[in-house]
């Protein structure tokens, strides 16, 4: 019989990084994840997050990881996360139940009510959810666009009184691009409210993670302030992503977004990027049309699943 063993990311250890990274990349190419980035998630994340990162080991090979802590920024009190994935070619050894089993007792134990957890859309990953008592609710979709095939629409002249900046030229005071992405990721459709307001955990964990790439970032500026913006993420494998995308709402309806993002777009194939993903709740409909517009194509889906600790 199989022996899996469940246990901490080691995060100061390269080669358990970079096998948690390699987990991740192979299960939703989607998401950007490198040893670099997974260290620094472990060191940068909210003290009230009580974020922990697992991984699950079958002959001292890591086959599953674990993203688990405490949605502390919601303003709903006990709500948590835990999502697992595990590698395709290790799966049915015990390997994600011992993940969710470890991740639920330790959420328990923060006091925890309520965890979520992204499921991936196939019948054997709702059945492994639902044994568990997870319950489905809302989708997101993975989206993917070709840089090297694929056509971008031609970029247009920002309208008047518009200005497109690279996210870099905000280096000296990014308080701008932290006040425009609390108030887009408030409108953001979620099972669980969030509410950007420690402006310094935001620079530490948003601004100067390794995978942001300030560069390649647009913002568009209307009098002086940023108006709307498309944070770019790019990692080692010339693989480009959209971080968040999103508009203030007194300057929607205009194609602002749309503008910042299809400049960011034209920089990142540029630059040498190859691929390009993004990601969009299922009922998102004005971002999905967007996406469309830009060439991508849905790649994957998620389903967002929920369980009642205790």
């Amino acid at each position: 019989m199989t022996e899996v063993l469940v246990r901490a990311l080691r995060p100061d250890d390269p080669a358990d990084t970079s096998a948690f990274a390699a987990v991740r990349r192979v299960c939703v190419p989607a998401m950007l994840a490198t040893s670099a980035s997974v260290a620094f998630d472990a060191a940068h994340a909210h003290p009230d997050a009580h974020y922990l990162q697992l991984v699950a080991e079958v002959d001292g090979e890591v086959v599953g990881t674990a993203q688990t802590g405490v949605a502390y920024d919601s303003p709903e009190p006990g709500q948590s996360f835990a999502n697992v994935y595990v590698h395709p070619g290790r799966r049915g050894v015990g390997a994600g139940s011992l993940l969710v089993r470890t991740a639920e007792e330790y959420l328990a134990g923060k006091g925890a009510t309520t965890v979520y957890s992204w499921v991936l859309d196939s019948e054997e990953n709702r059945a492994f959810a639902a044994r568990r008592g997870y319950r489905a609710s809302r989708s997101a979709h993975f989206l993917r666009l070709d840089l090297v095939n694929g056509k971008l629409p031609p970029l247009a002249a920002p309208p008047s009184g518009v200005e497109l900046r690279g996210g870099a030229e905000f280096a000296a005071d990014p308080r701008p691009l932290f006040d425009l992405d609390a108030e887009t990721v408030a409108d953001e459709p979620s099972d669980v409210a969030a509410e950007f307001t420690d402006y310094e955990h935001w620079l530490a964990e948003t601004w100067h993670h390794p995978l942001v790439d300030q560069e390649l970032t647009t913002v568009a500026v209307v009098d002086g302030r940023p108006a709307a913006f498309s944070l770019a993420r790019t990692d080692d494998a010339a693989r480009y992503a959209s971080g968040m995308t999103g508009t203030a709402r007194a300057h929607r309806g205009r194609g602002l977004a749309k503008l910042a993002k299809n400049d960011s777009l034209h920089r990142a194939r540029a630059a040498g990027f190859r691929e390009a993903f993004t990601g969009n709740d299922a009922g998102n409909e004005p971002m999905l049309a967007i996406n469309k517009w830009f060439g991508y194509e849905i790649c994957d889906t998620e389903v967002r699943h929920v369980r009642a600790l205790g």
